[in-house]
């Protein structure tokens, strides 16, 4: 089975909100004052005048162990076995909200309009036509990646290879085996960071 997972760059991440939100909520018609993806500021870090600032954004991780899928009453939420890709059946969905409260990366919305849950599902219409999903497509930092990272031989993962040591997830603590990555290579400060980084290097502090 594959696992399509996003890899985010974070040090060519500007904080533009164009690719991960903009272009996202235009290509999926998302609601007024809602979005997919979360755009967290970290830092600013250091001390002057070695100061840093950060950018990084957070949509679904794609969990190999999802705590969404498992609260969802109906099964609207569940988890392909072809792609890893997490996916919301509108058709099956009561809109109870169980997978957004469930999800500790707050990745699920719910869609007021149509009473039904909606999340990033790295634009399955796009990848059914062969195009990269519309954030990957409009990132002008070249920050967002999309791939199997279960594929030794694809982009993203011959990408955390050449970044070894510097690969993080996010929230391991939960469980949740989250398959989104997250590459931060040339932080001074990260241990600054409001964020609980877990790197993949084990022994690395």
């Amino acid at each position: 089975m594959a696992q399509l997972a996003m890899v985010v760059e974070l040090d060519r991440c500007i904080g533009c909100h164009g690719g991960c939100q903009v272009a996202c909520k235009t290509e999926n018609e998302i609601a007024l004052g809602r979005s997919r993806s979360t755009l967290y500021t970290m830092g600013p870090t250091g001390h002057f005048p070695d100061i840093e600032m950060y950018f990084m954004p957070v949509m679904c991780q794609q969990c190999a162990n999802p705590s969404c899928t498992e609260v969802c009453p109906t099964g609207a939420c569940y988890k392909d076995e072809e792609d890893g890709v997490i996916y919301i059946d509108r058709d099956v969905c009561i809109g109870c909200q169980s997978c957004m409260r469930a999800c500790p990366y707050e990745a699920n919305l719910f869609n007021r309009e149509l009473h039904v849950m909606d999340k990033c599902n790295l634009c399955m219409q796009r990848r059914e036509d062969g195009l990269e999903p519309a954030c990957v497509r409009n990132c002008a930092g070249g920050a967002l990646h999309v791939g199997d990272i279960d594929d030794p031989e694809s982009e993203v993962s011959k990408l955390l290879a050449a970044n070894e040591g510097h690969v993080y997830t996010l929230k391991d603590e939960n469980g949740n085996e989250p398959s989104g990555r997250f590459i931060l290579k040339n932080c001074k400060w990260i241990d600054e960071l409001p964020f609980d980084f877990e790197r993949r290097m084990k022994g690395e502090k």
